[in-house]
């Protein structure tokens, strides 16, 4: 038999809580980092930080509507709207998801004595390759969610959605034609994440066996332990929902369920306490060997 349903205003009340959460700890967590980094040299690990910073920014904007559409239960502004601020949650879990592959590579050529390689893609470079990707992202997302995105299917109820409908974020049936590409989207994510992981942690126990008791002092060792905290926030944000999604392609009508599983990853916009809380965590991991 079928799992029933979650009741529809428990949802409800789950997702405003959520992303209340998401929308004041981001915008704390994100308002720190920057005056953190005002500071600091800019290299292509800062600027790939910054342009996570930006992805959550953006994502972070849309995040009032919808607290204010589950909490009202209605949507009163335009159809294009509504699937604007729908495609920014998953453009910024695959923007975000980017950048923490580009994070983690990057530590791991330099752990591997690829320097060159690394050193080769100058700063000047990484910001005008950022530059440039958000332009296209910024110019061709929008396009594409005005004409195509939520278009041509029907709603939960099977009625053709009108700029006059006020539900919202109730695409579930207008994947049908996209079932192959969102399969091996979740299943590259899924493997690239946990594969990045595995290695990201055999370079901690590699560190570790090297300096021992000194590890917690070692600049390198920091370094990857940070990555680390990256790769396991992409495990834990993203991995469990890809795995899901794979179920829900097949079953549609637990879209609901679907929402609220879509909403924690957006938890990922915490990463940046990674950062922020490194000598918190030194101090706690010499307290811990002392």
């Amino acid at each position: 038999a079928n799992a029933l349903p979650l009741p529809r205003r428990g949802e409800e009340k789950t997702l405003v809580a959520i992303y209340s959460v998401v929308l004041l700890s981001g915008t704390v967590s994100l308002s720190l980092m920057m005056h953190a980094m005002k500071d600091s040299p800019l290299s292509t690990t800062s600027v790939a930080v910054l342009n996570l910073i930006f992805a959550h920014f953006i994502f972070l904007c849309t995040v009032p509507f919808r607290i204010y559409y589950y909490a009202v239960e209605t949507w009163y502004l335009s159809s294009h709207w509504c699937r604007m601020v729908s495609a920014m949650i998953h453009m910024h879990m695959y923007m975000s998801f980017a950048l923490y592959v580009i994070i983690l590579l990057s530590r791991l050529l330099t752990f591997y004595n690829r320097d060159t390689q690394v050193s080769s893609f100058k700063r000047i470079h990484a910001v005008i390759a950022s530059v440039v990707v958000w332009i296209i992202v910024l110019v061709s997302v929008p396009c594409g969610i005005l004409y195509s995105y939520g278009k041509g299917g029907t709603d939960s109820n099977g009625s053709m959605l009108s700029n006059q409908n006020t539900s919202c974020f109730k695409f579930g049936k207008y994947m049908e034609n996209f079932k192959e590409v969102n399969y091996t989207v979740s299943a590259l994510i899924i493997v690239v994440a946990l594969l990045l992981t595995m290695l990201q942690a055999n370079i901690l126990c590699v560190l570790y066996r090297k300096y021992q008791k000194k590890s917690s002092s070692q600049q390198d060792f920091g370094a990857q332990l940070k990555s680390f905290f990256f790769a396991l926030i992409m495990v834990i944000c993203f991995v469990p929902y890809h795995i899901f999604r794979m179920y829900y392609l097949e079953h549609i009508d637990m879209e609901d369920i679907n929402e609220v599983l879509l909403s924690l990853t957006t938890f990922n916009c915490l990463d940046m306490l990674t950062f922020l809380g490194r000598k918190t965590c030194y101090l706690c991991c010499k307290f811990s060997l002392n």
